[in-house]
């Protein structure tokens, strides 16, 4: 068992760090090298890898401070927009660590930006912008059936996995999801712990996929409440269409004045 760390930065961001018991780690989305530097400092940890899921600068602006820094190996997806890469990952690749131990499968997940990937290994996913707790990524380079894909690809990952999304957007999307299943007792069981967890100022994640199962309205476009929402604002006959529609409304959704 790795031990799981929240970097925060900018305004909403999460830098995720994982390290083994030697204190050999490895660094996801690294995109401000300022904070993991201390958070390593801190901790006595010895960055040995950086994964990065897609090319937004949040995700990377820390990657070649930190690599240069620490000779940490750089896994990064096919996509020329990502400039730092020592190995290039895509659906289907593994990335296999000797320090910390871990054998991470890939899993592209389109959608968000066209060449995006999640990590996954030992009940953790790593999954930057596809996924969020109680939400997903916004479509700026994919169309709705490829994050519908994408999203059932995660969804299938075993129920106690570890959701270790890159922003805390736990208590918007909340907002939102409650507006689409206000009669979801998960979801208001969720609401209740997000909002003791951020009053304490400690982070709602990881999430679980148990929890995203039954609370996220994008892994739920086949639940009888959801689809009535859908058959309400338009389209929903079929699942993408769904999908995009929920998409659209979260787009346009302002999350109420006292939230």
């Amino acid at each position: 068992m790795l031990d799981l760390l929240p970097v925060p930065a900018f305004d909403d961001n999460y830098l995720w760090l994982a390290a083994d018991a030697a204190g050999d780690a490895v660094a996801v989305d690294p995109g401000d090298a300022a904070p993991v530097r201390r958070a390593l400092e801190q901790r006595g940890w010895r960055l040995r890898a950086i994964l990065v899921t897609h090319h937004h600068d949040d995700h990377q602006g820390g990657v070649a401070a930190l690599a240069g820094e620490t000779g940490a190996t750089v896994y990064a997806p096919e996509d020329g927009r990502i400039a730092l890469a020592d190995v290039r990952v895509a659906d289907g690749s593994r990335v296999v660590l000797d320090a910390p131990p871990i054998d991470f499968e890939v899993i592209g997940v389109p959608g968000h930006t066209r060449s995006h990937v999640a990590y996954h290994a030992d009940g953790l996913l790593f999954c930057g912008d596809a996924l969020f707790s109680l939400g997903c990524g916004r479509l700026f380079e994919g169309t709705p059936a490829q994050m519908l894909a994408s999203l059932d690809r995660l969804a299938a990952l075993p129920a106690d996995t570890r959701v270790c999304c890159a922003h805390e957007y736990t208590l918007a999307n909340a907002a939102f999801a409650a507006s689409v299943e206000p009669g979801n007792p998960a979801l208001q069981q969720r609401l209740a712990e997000v909002r003791q967890q951020r009053q304490r100022g400690e982070p709602s994640l990881p999430s679980t996929l148990a929890i995203e199962r039954a609370c996220n309205p994008f892994l739920r476009v086949d639940a009888q409440a959801v689809v009535a929402w859908c058959a309400r604002q338009g389209d929903a006959t079929t699942r993408a269409a769904r999908l995009a529609l929920l998409r659209r409304a979260k787009d346009q959704f302002r999350v109420p004045a006292g939230w």
